[in-house]
Formats: structure tokens, sequence, C-alpha cells
């Protein structure tokens, strides 16, 4: 490994184990055993297992992933061994060593359950299954999760969702940032010209930042890995989440019929915050009681890891040795703007009250009527309204100062009053917007800030809704990222409206054309109808906590 490489093999281990005391047992690793799939492809995986005697009550854990198997997911793999549990670490189809094509999503459920049947067959089987694993990860775990026969007896669920269309096509929007980034780091993995698992992230190719502004869609690929990368091109193509492309790898629809405990760790800052949440919701709903916490975290956020590891120990252990975790509540969330840990007895937590606050067009915001009038600006495609900050795969998803952003001609900027006292939203707020465009289709983004006494306008949570505009003004229903912020006393809540955040969601051309043809761009008016009888309008729940 070059010296480059042993650096960052060496920062990978720090991010993983920051916070985390190691567990008492040392581990032996089997490398490369083969694993035999249905269709006779063979992955490999590792076996890491504690040395000497651990109690036996404890599961074997299975993680399975595409990312290689050292750097940052080895590190915790060892370190859940350490703590006595055997773990079987595999890696998918097509990715490290293992047969096969690698086709995200498409095979990790047939592949998982033959996965797990074979665990169950070895002689260091325990006698039951738990899975873990962050993002990509944790997709694997919910392909399997409510299998009638070779489900998991329990799962930690990481920064992860169960179905990748939602995230990819977020309301329409093509998450461009996060699919052309993560398909070139994936590319450079499967031709093994990188290290497993970040180094793309601190060391970004300068040819994905030009990939951003090619057009059409479907030549990103190319300008950002030289080739054509055929799950892209297939993302590209099908806008539609009902389409079978999408459907066939979506596990949403049998979330409520898992039955094993489940172990989900989030982040505010992450990118797949509102879909884990609405999991959870559906879990909860279902009757289950799943654990949750929720940290000030990114998707890659350095304080997270040790976090992670450290309660799925403490909850497998409560779960199948009887050991007390110490945790009595449900969930553990933390409350930005504070800046302090809570205990919840569910999210939203109980108390939660909407909210409704009209954008004037005198760019004030406050419950009081408005009065009519319209706010217009002009989005232009070929200068598009940046992204600043927002949830990413990169580290630096927290956070970040909207001032300067602010002042552009195409972001519209809506302002409460100086709040005599604090106000807390827990929850998914809601931009309902009276919008019209001149153009067949239309983007519309929308963000709450904080903005402090000293000017800083800091970002709490956004969304994004793409929209055939059509004739007239149309109410566009835009839900914002979960958030748990407190507006302290003193400071001002405030609303952009804008109709991009480019890269991070490809630049919608006005045409309405498919994604993967589009290549002409047209400047759009666009206009927020403030009506005194169907005002435009934030619906924040706001917590009396």
């Amino acid at each position: 490994m070059s010296t480059l490489g042993q650096r960052f093999s060496r920062w990978m281990q720090s991010r993983t184990l920051k916070g985390l005391t190691p567990g008492p047992y040392d581990i032996t690793i089997r490398k490369d055993l083969r694993v035999p799939m249905d269709d006779g492809v063979e992955l490999l995986a590792d076996l890491i297992t504690p040395i000497g005697e651990t109690d036996p009550r404890l599961p074997t854990i299975v993680m399975r992933g595409p990312y290689g198997r050292r750097g940052l997911v080895a590190g915790e793999a060892r370190a859940l061994a350490r703590e006595g549990f055997p773990v079987l670490f595999q890696s998918c189809r097509g990715t490290w060593g293992s047969g096969g094509v690698f086709t995200p999503q498409v095979d990790e459920q047939r592949d998982g359950l033959a996965t797990h049947r074979w665990v169950r067959e070895q002689q260091w089987f325990t006698g039951t299954v738990a899975t873990f694993g962050a993002s990509y990860m944790g997709y694997t775990q919910w392909a399997v999760a409510a299998d009638p026969e070779l489900a998991p007896d329990a799962l930690c669920l990481l920064v992860t969702m169960p179905d990748f269309g939602a995230i990819t096509w977020d309301n329409g929007a093509f998450a461009l940032r996060n699919a052309l980034g993560w398909t070139q780091m994936m590319d450079r993995m499967i031709r093994r010209d990188m290290l497993p698992l970040g180094l793309a992230m601190i060391r970004p190719d300068p040819k994905l930042g030009r990939a951003f502004g090619v057009l059409p869609l479907s030549d990103g690929d190319t300008a950002a890995t030289g080739r054509t990368i055929h799950w892209y091109q297939d993302w590209v193509g099908h806008e539609r989440l009902t389409d079978e492309y999408w459907t066939q790898q979506s596990h949403t629809a049998s979330v409520p019929g898992v039955t094993a405990p489940v172990n989900m760790i989030t982040g505010w800052y992450d990118i797949f915050l509102p879909w884990q949440l609405r999991n959870h919701a559906q879990l909860a709903a279902a009757g289950r009681a799943p654990r949750l916490t929720i940290g000030a975290w990114g998707h890659t956020s350095r304080d997270m890891g040790g976090v992670a590891v450290g309660e799925a120990v403490a909850f497998l252990k409560e779960q199948f040795a009887e050991i007390p975790s110490g945790r009595t509540a449900l969930v553990r969330a933390y409350r930005t703007g504070e800046e302090a840990w809570h205990d919840l007895p569910a999210w939203p937590p109980p108390g939660v009250a909407a909210e409704a606050w009209n954008l004037h067009v005198d760019g004030r915001l406050s419950p009081e009527a408005t009065a009519g009038g319209v706010t217009a600006y002009v989005y232009d495609p070929a200068d598009p309204t940046p992204a600043v900050g927002g949830p990413s795969l990169l580290p630096n998803s927290g956070p970040v100062d909207n001032a300067a952003h602010e002042s552009r001609a195409d972001v519209t900027v809506f302002r409460g009053e100086v709040l005599a006292e604090p106000v807390t939203v827990a929850g998914e707020p809601v931009a309902r917007i009276l919008f019209r465009s001149s153009q067949p289709s239309a983007d519309v983004f929308v963000r709450i800030c904080d903005v402090h006494p000293d000017g800083r306008s800091m970002t709490v949570c956004d969304g994004i809704r793409r929209v055939a505009a059509g004739e007239g003004f149309h109410e566009v229903t835009v839900s914002l990222w979960p958030t748990f912020h407190r507006f302290e006393a003193g400071h001002r809540i405030s609303v952009q409206v804008s109709s991009g955040a480019h890269p991070r969601y490809a630049r919608n051309p006005g045409s309405g054309s498919p994604a993967f043809e589009a290549a002409t761009l047209h400047r759009a008016e666009q206009e927020i109808s403030h009506d005194e009888f169907r005002p435009s309008f934030l619906e924040l729940p706001v917590w009396a906590g």
C-alpha cells in the first residue's frame, strides 16, 4: 500500500472508532471465504471472530456492502467482534473480489437470503443472526428484513433507507451531486484504482465538478468516469418511481412486516433522513418499538461512528443476553440551536402543533393574514441557483451561512420578526407555495434558516419539488427535511424560496422534456402569490417542550 494509502487507512480507522472504547476480546480474521449464491456465483467474505470464551447467547452479525473489507467499515466490523460477536463481512456481487456484475440494489435480496442461509449452516454460527451497517449496507438489511424464514433476528440500521429510487428522484428532482458522485466513486472502486470508501471524499476528482454541468444528464457518467455506467443510465432514464425498474428494488412496502427488534441511527443532515424517519413511523404504527438515535450528523460525520457501534453493542447485548443497556427512552434526539440531547417517548415528540407562518409580499414571515400581491423572480438554468451546503455524501453537511446566497436575485427571502421567546420546531415542516412559472416545468426549493443577531443566516432544513407548471397559479406542497431545532430569543426565522440548488439537484431546463435527453435551457419567470384567501405559507411543527 502506498504512503498515501497508509495515511488514508489510518484516517478512516480513526473516524470509525472515535469515542469508542475497544472491547475486551482479541480477534482472528479468516479472509476471502467463498459464499455460494443460488446462481453459482461466489461472493467473498471475511469472518472476524473473538478469541476466547464468549457469551453463547450473542448473535452472529452479518454485514454486506460494496465498499471493501478494510478501512472505515472494517473498523466497525472488528469493533463488534472485539465485543464478543462473530462477524461475517461480505462484499456484494461484483465488488472487491466477489463474482458477478455489480448492479446497485438489484441483487441484494436474493444474495442476502442466500448468505443468511449459508451462515445458518456453518459450525461457527451462534444460533441467531443480527445485521449491522450504514447506507448501502443498511439497504442490504432491509432487502431481507421481512423474509418469513431467513429474516435477521435483529437489525442495526444506520443512515439508510429501503428504497434508493426515492432519494435519486427526490420529489421529481434528480439528486445529481449524490447520484453522480456515488457513481464515480463506485466505478473507481470496481476498477480498483482507489482505496475502499472515501478517497473520493478527501481528494475529489476535478472531472466530477465539470461533469455536474454536462447536459443532457445521460452524458454525465461519461464525463465523470470516461465510460458509460449502466446503472447511472438506468437512474436517469427512469424518472417515475412507479416504473417497474424502481418498484422491484423498493422494500418500503415490506417495512411494516418486520418483526425483529430494530435499532436506528441517523442525523439531521443525513441524505436519507426523511425516509428513515418515515420507516421508523411505519414500524411504530405496526406496533413495533424501534429504538432511534438522531444526532447533529451528516452521512459521513466523524462523530457518528463510535456512537453507532457503541449503541449497537448495547442494543444487541440487551436483546439477546439480557444485559441492560441503561437506556430507557425509545428516542434520543439532539436539539440543534440549544445543542443538547433529549430523551423522548416518540418521534415526533408528543405535544407538537402545526402553526402557519405566511409569506408576505413585503418579505415578512408571520402568522398574520396576507394582503395580496405577487413576488416575482427569474430562474436562469444557464446560471443556476447554486447549492449552499445541504445533506451530501461529503463530511461537511452541517449548517452553513446563507447570508451572501440570499442576496442573489433568484432567491426570495421572507423573514420573521425578532423572537421574544424561543421557538422549537420538531418534525417535518411543510411549505405550501402558490406558484406560477412561464415554463412547462419548474422546481420549487424551500429552505428555513435561523438568522442570528450578528446577521448569519444558518441552514436549518430544506426541500424541493419539481412541478409541471401549466397555466395559472398552483399550490405546490414541499416537505422539508425533518428537524429538531430551537430558535433562540433574539433570533429570527427565515424562509428562502428559489428554483434550484445546483449541483445538489440537477437544474431544471424548463422544457419538461425527459431528463435523459433535455439539453436546451429556458429562462423561467417565476411568481409566488400572496392571495389573502389562498396564501403561500410555511407550516411549522412547533413543540412546547
